[in-house]
């Protein structure tokens, strides 16, 4: 009987695991650090678990080589990975933007149909169970353990990235292969907020926008993304940030967020002003986006245009409303950086895929080892690309180049 490892109980372990154990004449051994497996995947999606996106094509996806993933997402793209679930028990509701979460809007019911599964199959879990070492054997593997030494003919890595350490994000995955020969790319926080000069976000803290966002560093467009932004005390947050954070933490210095807070053209939204100062003259012109715009992020465009909050808006020339629809079309921040790693969903960067088989994720290297993943340097963006990554390669792996 053949002895497969997987090293990690994170989405992409269990997928292989599982995968691994479909064949009667394996033993498949499952090897956590946490308390149990799955603590990060509980976390995914604010506790619902964004578990796919029905979009999900190579265009969402990021790395040195995003073509790499193909393959992976080809044989196990979202509506096989649905069918998987639902053939679990998982009944699933799809949002906008074609986001799919547990029908319960609990990440719970996600891990306890693998769970569930884990036990059908007969996978053996040892959590608490870190690795220290693997060393080549023969043309198998031995491992230093948690609890001792333990050994493979065939072994998955999936022990995830450096992202979210409270919730289980190490650096084991590249330590325990770069003995190997595996080496990795730069690592940068992603899917993680972006700080800005605080003046205007602290005072706008907790609105939220739908918007249309540029980041720029000074005149060339780095990326570009929509949907909601969230300010915080310290910067900007929300899925089209999130989008965006990959671009800033490696883009460099002299970053600006440029945001368009409504969905119009700048004439659209002066004929809009024009109509709001002929029917309220008399209001103060800090409610010259009363009803476009939350309260106190209108109030906060006219202060950013230089127009005095009290000042009449019917005694606003033409210059001072150009202003304003400026403002609001191209509300810009300086960007100062990211937070850090502990606060990222996902890590960007990670184990150079040129030194794996893109068909098998089997290791160029070392024969026999396969890995999965985050910790490869495949990331996508915000919405449930980054586990699809995981179910795809998992499953990929999983099947040891069958």
């Amino acid at each position: 009987m053949q002895t497969v490892i997987v090293v990690g109980g994170g989405a992409a372990g269990l997928m292989a695991a599982l995968t691994a154990a479909q064949s009667p004449d394996r033993r498949v051994i499952l090897l956590e650090r946490q308390q149990r497996v799955g603590r990060k995947l509980l976390a995914t999606g604010n506790g619902r678990c964004n578990l796919t996106n029905t979009g999900a094509e190579l265009s969402r996806y990021h790395g040195e080589d995003p073509a790499f993933a193909l393959p992976a997402l080809n044989a196990f793209p979202p509506e096989e990975t649905l069918a998987f679930f639902h053939s679990l028990g998982l009944l699933t509701a799809e949002e906008y933007g074609g986001r799919v979460y547990p029908l319960s809007n609990s990440a719970n019911s996600v891990l306890d149909v693998l769970r569930l599964q884990l036990d059908k199959t007969g996978v053996e879990q040892h959590a608490p169970c870190p690795v220290q070492e693997i060393h080549r054997r023969g043309r198998g593997f031995a491992l230093n353990t948690g609890e001792g030494e333990m050994t493979c003919d065939k072994l998955i890595v999936a022990c995830g990235g450096c992202a979210g350490a409270k919730l289980g994000g190490v650096m084991d995955g590249y330590t325990l292969l770069k003995p190997l020969g595996h080496k990795r790319t730069g690592l940068y926080p992603a899917l993680v907020q972006l700080l800005t000069e605080p003046d205007y976000p602290r005072a706008l803290k907790g609105v939220r926008v739908q918007c249309a966002l540029r980041l720029l560093r000074r005149d060339y467009c780095l990326a570009e993304s929509r949907g909601e932004l969230q300010f915080t005390d310290t910067g900007v947050s929300g899925p089209a940030v999130f989008d965006l954070s990959r671009a800033a933490a490696t883009g460099g210095t002299g970053l600006t967020l440029h945001a368009a807070l409504l969905p119009l053209s700048a004439e659209e939204l002066g004929e809009l002003l024009l109509r709001r100062q002929t029917q309220a003259p008399e209001a103060p012109a800090s409610e010259l986006f009363t009803g476009m715009l939350h309260n106190r992020l209108g109030r906060m465009v006219v202060k950013y245009a230089g127009l005095g909050a009290n000042t009449p808006i019917g005694d606003l020339d033409r210059a001072a409303l150009d202003r304003a629809v400026r403002a609001c079309l191209d509300f810009s921040l300086p960007v100062r950086g990211t937070e850090g790693f502990d606060h990222a969903q996902v890590t960007a960067g990670g184990l150079r895929t040129a030194d794996f088989d893109p068909e098998t994720l089997e290791s160029r290297l070392v024969p026999g080892l396969f890995v999965c993943g985050e910790l490869l340097d495949i990331d996508g963006d915000c919405g449930g690309f980054n586990l699809q990554w995981a179910w795809s390669s998992g499953r990929l792996a999983g099947r040891l180049g069958r």
